[in-house]
């Protein structure tokens, strides 16, 4: 058997506030994109003002990939 404990509303309440959706804080990039505050641009590449990721460079070499298929 079984014995579970019964939970008032005011503990139930305060394990549910941390339930809340929040809305990600959007920026407008340098490039006119929009992306989440402190993260890369996925367009550009860029973060801060510095290349992190070449896009130019991923792009081609998924196409040449997609090619040799």
């Amino acid at each position: 058997m079984v014995v579970r404990m019964r939970h008032t509303r005011g503990h139930t309440a305060n394990r549910r506030s941390h339930h809340a959706l929040v809305v990600p804080a959007l920026i407008m990039s340098e490039g006119g994109t929009i992306r989440r505050s402190h993260h890369m641009d996925p367009v550009t590449g860029l973060y801060r003002g510095r290349v992190i990721i070449d896009m130019a460079a991923k792009a081609l070499k998924k196409q040449q990939k997609t090619d040799r298929s």
